[in-house]
C-alpha cells in the first residue's frame, strides 16, 4: 500500500508524429512501474499530422498540445504536472523495469536530479562506445536520450528548459542542473532507438553532434547551433 508521504512521478513525453512509438511506450511504462508511484503520463504534442494524439489518448495518457519545439513542449508538460518528480522521456526510449522505484530511491537520498545509463538498439561499435560513456558522471556525457528526472521544486528554481534552444535543449538544461545540485547516474540502462543514426549514418551523425558540442563549448548561442543542425543534419 502506498504511503501518503511517497512522492509521485509525472512522466512527460514530447512528441511529433510518433504514431509508431507512442502506444507501445505508454503500455510499456504502465507494465514496468507501480501505478501508485505514477501521477500521470503526459504526452505533449508539437503539432503531429498523424495519429499520435489519438493513440496516446486511447492508451490513457493526458495529452497537451503546444507549438513545435521540445523545450517548449517539456516546459508545458511540467507546468501541468501533478507529481513531485518530473521524468522527461523521449518517445523512442524505454526505461528499465521498476524505473519508478529507482528514481524514488535516488530522490529519497537527496538526489534532486539525474538520469539512467543508456544503450542503443544497435550493435555498432561507435554507438556502443558512446553508450558506455554514459556511466560517467560528467555533463559532457549527458543527453536527453538517457531520460531525465528532476524534482518539480528544482525545475521551478532553475526555470526549466530554455526555449531559445531548438536543439541542445537537454544538454543546456542539464548543464545548469550540474551547477545547482548533485546529479545522480542510476546504474541501470534505458534503451533508446538508433533510428536517426540509421537514417543519417552513424559516423556522420556522431561527427556533427560532436561539432555541436564543440561549438557550444566555444560559446555559440542557440541560433548558431540550430543553424548548423539545419544545414548538416535536418536535411
Amino acid at each position: 500500500m502506498k504511503s501518503d508521504n511517497t512522492p509521485t512521478i509525472s512522466i512527460i513525453i514530447p512528441v511529433l508524429n510518433e504514431e509508431e512509438q507512442i502506444g507501445k511506450l505508454i503500455g510499456y511504462l504502465k507494465e514496468n512501474s507501480n501505478a501508485n508511484h505514477i501521477a500521470e503520463i503526459i504526452v505533449v504534442d508539437g503539432g503531429s499530422h498523424d495519429n499520435t494524439v489519438q493513440i496516446a489518448k486511447n492508451a490513457g495518457a493526458t495529452v497537451l498540445q503546444t507549438g513545435k519545439g521540445r523545450a517548449k513542449q517539456m516546459n508545458e508538460g511540467a507546468k501541468h504536472a501533478k507529481g513531485v518528480i518530473l521524468y522527461f522521456l523521449h518517445a523512442d526510449t524505454f526505461p528499465p523495469k521498476d524505473f519508478d522505484q529507482h528514481i524514488l530511491s535516488a530522490t529519497s537520498k537527496d538526489h534532486e536530479s539525474g538520469c539512467f545509463q543508456m544503450r542503443f538498439d544497435s550493435g555498432h561499435w561507435v554507438l556502443r562506445f558512446f553508450a558506455w560513456l554514459t556511466r560517467y558522471n560528467h555533463k559532457i556525457c549527458r543527453g536527453g536520450d538517457q531520460s531525465l528526472f528532476v524534482t518539480k521544486e528544482l525545475f521551478t528554481k532553475t526555470k526549466g528548459f530554455n526555449e531559445d534552444y531548438i536543439v541542445f535543449e537537454d544538454n543546456e538544461f542539464i548543464g545548469r542542473l550540474y551547477q545547482r545540485t548533485g546529479f545522480r547516474i542510476i546504474p541501470h540502462h534505458v534503451q533508446t532507438s538508433a533510428r536517426k543514426y540509421r537514417k543519417h549514418g552513424v559516423i556522420r551523425l556522431q561527427y556533427h553532434f560532436g561539432i555541436i558540442h564543440l561549438k557550444n563549448y566555444l560559446g555559440a548561442g542557440p541560433e548558431q547551433l540550430y543553424d548548423y543542425y539545419k544545414r548538416k543534419i535536418a536535411l
